[in-house]
């Protein structure tokens, strides 16, 4: 299949590209009024409620095989509940930009976890170059200072150690949903999304309490649209681009998301982008490119 043929695969990708990468200012936004764990519930939960109902007409309704729950229930932690926990925590103390840039790592951690635990996924000598090249990237991210700043308990350092431990989530969840039994895949995306709820909601109690008063309209408006658009609504683009194009063409998105981030900061928030950010998402996209072979992906071919 040449997945680059179709106009509209490429239309998608950009679409979700676009939409993932604006998460991070929205984020940024929507925690001018609320706690950090209690927009991740906020957000988790008005998407379960959205793609619960939608389950049904698209694909008969949630998954009736106990194992696929066993899943869902895997990928609600890794790839839901606690990366978004740890990114919304993370850009208080970060812009949303860095932030956005730490996800460029996942592919890069999903290619070594993939070694050892996915029969057919291998180190390669170019996987290795790469990875090699995006390290160098992520060690200009941290900068120089990163591990005094860590003995020293310093927010900052912190939150960088918890955007690096969300693309370490995001990469074990992707492992469990490729292990995941076959189902449909809004079922699954539905179960995932109402099991991350029930978590994110006893967590955001647990830390925060309940709510004192609603907040503010900026901040509502941007709870509403994070779950409409980068949790339910990329889900079930995600998922359509899945079935047209295959998981190959999809990985493209990586080279978007921190892009987006770092303008979608840099013009609407006013964030500075420093010259050391420029350097390490140069290193971090280019090792990304040598990894996954871009010129074959961008032909159409898996590499």
């Amino acid at each position: 299949m040449n997945h680059g043929g179709d106009p509209l695969n490429w239309v998608r990708l950009a679409a979700l590209g676009l939409i993932w990468g604006g998460s991070f200012m929205l984020v940024e936004i929507a925690l001018e009024g609320v706690g950090p764990f209690t927009l991740v519930a906020a957000r988790i939960a008005l998407a379960a409620l959205i793609l619960w109902p939608l389950s049904y007409p698209l694909c008969g309704g949630l998954p009736r095989r106990r194992v696929v729950w066993v899943f869902a229930l895997g990928a609600a932690i890794l790839s839901n509940a606690l990366p978004f926990a740890l990114l919304t925590w993370a850009q208080t103390y970060l812009p949303s930009g860095v932030t956005g840039v730490f996800m460029a790592v996942m592919p890069f951690v999903a290619l070594a976890m993939s070694h050892f635990l996915v029969a057919g996924e291998r180190m390669t000598v170019r996987n290795t170059i790469g990875l090699a090249i995006g390290f160098a990237g992520m060690l200009v991210l941290f900068g120089l200072d990163a591990m005094r700043q860590l003995a020293g308990g310093e927010g900052t350092a912190l939150a960088q150690l918890a955007a690096l431990g969300a693309t370490v989530c995001y990469a074990s969840g992707s492992i469990v949903m490729k292990r995941a039994p076959k189902t449909r895949p809004i079922a699954f995306g539905a179960a995932t999304m109402m099991l991350a709820a029930v978590i994110a909601v006893g967590v955001a109690l647990w830390t925060e309490g309940v709510p004192r008063a609603m907040p503010d309209g900026k901040s509502m408006a941007a709870i509403l649209v994070l779950a409409v658009g980068p949790t339910a609504g990329a889900l079930l683009l995600m998922l359509r681009i899945l079935d047209g194009a295959g998981p190959p063409f999809l990985s493209l998105v990586n080279y978007q998301v921190p892009i987006w981030a770092v303008l979608f900061g840099a013009v609407f928030l006013g964030e500075t982008v420093s010259p050391r950010l420029g350097v390490a998402l140069a290193l971090i996209l280019l090792g990304l490119a040598v990894s996954q072979n871009l010129a074959a992906r961008l032909r159409g071919h898996p590499a």
